[in-house]
């Protein structure tokens, strides 16, 4: 797909305006700093885009504002007291050194324990972390993959787990492979498998349209409370 991206600056917002070759425009204020993007199809001016940002403009700020005004996690340092999430729960982490070469464990319904050799610094133990996360996903994106491909009708060609700062997913239709956020380790199950549902409704239409919303309202009623309670806290 040819695509071409640039920045627009209007009225102290910063915009990432992306052409592609789509037949519709596309408005988006994207957790977890309400970061904005515009996606138009191929050949569309500045002027052009200009001019739905401002009909849009209420609405971007708004939206925007509701992304400003959540609370954050502070920054972990993976020491013991921390309160880590995954899956949704709130544990209390307890760092363990030792001759380990890094591994976590659940330990009881509250706690998590962090086995790390003493001189894991900082970024040891959010390397030892996100493998943790990575694993806890990876094992639960199987199990939602599974049951969701079959009951759509529509299968990815693989889906991979990364960084990403903007998007809780993302997927490329045309080569139906579908990216899911790290982060969404720390979501409960429930919001898990709506990402999941919402990308592999994707591969049917790839547009934020009514085919779209009429796809998601057949497979999962609930999805819009799901997307408010997934974006609802930045963990």
């Amino acid at each position: 797909m040819t695509t071409e991206e640039g920045k627009l600056i209007m009225s102290g917002l910063e915009i990432q305006a992306v052409r592609k070759d789509i037949k519709n425009i596309h408005v988006g204020v994207y957790p977890p700093n309400g970061s904005i993007r515009i996606a138009v199809p191929l050949g569309t001016t500045d002027e052009k885009i200009k001019l739905v940002i401002i009909s849009k403009y209420n609405w971007i700020r708004k939206q925007r504002q509701k992304f400003l005004n959540q609370k954050r996690e502070t920054s972990r340092e993976y020491v013991t007291g921390e309160s880590h999430y995954f899956m949704g729960q709130r544990y209390i982490l307890n760092v363990i050194t030792g001759p380990y070469r890094g591994s976590i464990e659940i330990t009881g319904k509250k706690h998590m324990a962090m086995y790390v050799s003493p001189d894991a610094g900082i970024q040891g133990r959010r390397k030892v972390m996100e493998g943790f996360y990575r694993a806890g996903l990876t094992e639960e994106l199987n199990k939602d993959m599974v049951k969701w491909e079959e009951r759509l009708g529509v299968y990815a060609s693989e889906i991979r787990i990364r960084k990403m700062k903007t998007k809780w997913g993302s997927t490329n239709k045309k080569d139906k492979r579908i990216w899911i956020s790290l982060e969404l380790a720390k979501k409960s199950c429930n919001c898990i498998e709506y990402v999941v549902v919402h990308e592999l409704a994707h591969l049917i239409e790839r547009n934020h349209n009514n085919k779209f919303r009429s796809i998601m309202d057949t497979a999962m009623p609930n999805w819009k409370l799901l997307r408010d309670e997934l974006n609802d806290l930045i963990y």
